[in-house]
């Protein structure tokens, strides 16, 4: 019951998005058509698409399994979605009006446009990859639990792990970003649904008379869960670590090279901005999910082998009925393929475009949108490794991606505050910010001196102390920017 429910879901979804595309534009004969839908994605779409980017399986599992983990580190999923959300009603309006007036598509030629720079152009490129890649590992390791969890025990985790990127790269080569939106608005809808059935029937299940009772129950059985440092004070996430991360976290969302391309592909500046002021309904959702997490608590599900991202699974799979589970289980197939298809398709956007174009100017259009697709399986290879290397929550891995794409911020901040900006303070600035991620000892000094805060945020704030002061202190030609 549980693999047709799969998928019912899985094929009905993909069946209809592919329809929706094909009737939406015949064929993706250029990049703009394929990687931005034509640039006219008007408010329904792009909400649902903008979601489908923010509320994956980081979202659900995630944040379900760091409830049942760590306790009240998880209230960070109600702050980040607000604060990214002010954050992008003044932000994005501005990249998708530079981007339409320029014709661009990707994050890096933003910055090779903005800072007349290629060459900054190529090195943005790269650290966008990097981050697209982290994030991608996500919903595949996601999908992967999905799918064993349909074909059973006896399917490796690398087989499976290997059925979830063949999946995702079969839907993105197929489809395109219109067909994404399709697939994201009905995942979205299955989202809440499965949140709610899940939600309104939890309390009897483990025991307490109401939602809120189960809150109450946690606070008397485990009264470390619901207050700062959670369940595991020894990992300092306490309110600072709540704060900082929230900030970064805010200040990095629509730094993702995908965001950027979904700005571009919105049909106007008014429906970004009204996206933006309904988005933070959406955070209530993370109300529920949070709740899943204590309840499963309370009934002392164990999570298997461990792993708090397999935690929801478990727990609805020994609390309900198998089509319950089913449902779940092909919802946050979505939540991960939807997504995933997404971020490797901006993945082989920026190769094709801002990698190999520049290294073979005589590239045409077409050539490039078969680099492009092609280079999607490396990425996915890639992505693949590293899930199967990886030992720690969605929540953790997540942060760490929003930690290396944070060293984007300042680049695209200054763009629009500090005109003058030269490109070689943002170089400068990106290999501070690098090296005080990913050297042990700055690290180990940046943690020291800030302490408990998430060392990203650190990162983003030296990187952006020294792109800034090299720009006042080095007198050097300013580079306009034509107002939007």
């Amino acid at each position: 019951m549980i693999l047709t429910i799969i998928l019912l879901i899985v094929g009905g979804t993909v069946a209809g998005s592919m329809l929706y595309g094909r009737r939406r534009q015949q064929a993706a004969r250029n990049m703009e058509e394929w990687a931005l839908g034509g640039r006219k994605l008007g408010t329904l779409v792009f909400w649902f698409l903008n979601a489908g980017e923010i509320y994956t399986t980081f979202a659900v599992l995630g944040i379900s399994g760091f409830a049942w983990a760590y306790g009240a580190p998880a209230y960070l999923a109600f702050c980040s979605v607000s604060l990214a959300a002010a954050v992008g009603y003044w932000l994005t309006p501005l990249i998708h009006a530079y981007g339409r007036r320029h014709g661009l598509v990707t994050q890096a030629d933003f910055f090779a446009h903005r800072y007349q720079a290629p060459w900054l152009g190529i090195c943005v490129a790269v650290a966008g990859l990097v981050a697209l890649v982290v994030y991608v590992q996500i919903q595949v390791t996601a999908l992967t639990l999905v799918v064993r969890l349909a074909a059973g025990p006896a399917v490796s985790q690398e087989a499976a792990a290997f059925v979830s990127v063949v999946s995702m790269l079969l839907f993105v080569f197929l489809a395109g970003l219109r067909s994404a939106a399709f697939a994201a608005g009905v995942k979205d809808v299955l989202m809440l649904i499965v949140v709610i059935v899940l939600a309104w029937t939890v309390a009897g299940l483990v025991g307490e008379a109401s939602v809120l009772d189960v809150f109450h129950g946690v606070a008397q059985r485990f009264p470390e869960a619901t207050r700062f440092p959670g369940l595991k004070p020894a990992l300092g996430l306490d309110v600072t670590w709540l704060v900082t991360s929230a900030i970064n976290v805010a200040l990095g969302t629509y730094i993702f090279p995908h965001m950027f391309q979904l700005c571009y592909s919105a049909g106007s500046g008014d429906t970004i901005r009204r996206n933006a002021v309904l988005q933070p309904i959406y955070s209530l959702s993370y109300f529920f999910i949070i709740l899943l997490g204590f309840a499963a608590l309370l009934a002392g599900t164990a999570a298997p082998g461990g792993d708090p991202n397999a935690l929801l699974l478990a727990f609805v799979g020994q609390r309900y009925p198998a089509w319950v589970l089913g449902l779940l289980a092909g919802t946050a197939s979505l939540l991960a393929l939807v997504p995933g298809s997404v971020l490797l398709l901006t993945c082989g956007s920026i190769f094709g475009r801002n990698v190999l174009r520049p290294l073979f100017p005589a590239m045409d259009d077409r050539r490039e949108l078969l680099a492009s697709r092609l280079a999607m399986i490396g990425f996915a290879a890639i992505a693949l490794y590293l899930t199967l290397g990886a030992s720690g929550s969605l929540v953790e891995v997540g942060l760490s991606a929003y930690a290396a794409i944070g060293m984007l911020a300042p680049g695209v901040y200054c763009a629009f505050l500090l005109r003058r900006t030269q490109p070689w303070a943002i170089l400068a600035g990106l290999v501070t910010g690098y090296a005080i991620l990913w050297v042990p000892a700055l690290t180990a000094a940046a943690a020291a001196l800030f302490v408990h805060w998430e060392i990203g945020l650190v990162a983003l704030l030296a990187n952006a102390l020294v792109a800034v002061s090299l720009t006042l202190l080095i007198p050097a030609r300013a580079t306009p920017l034509r107002a939007s």
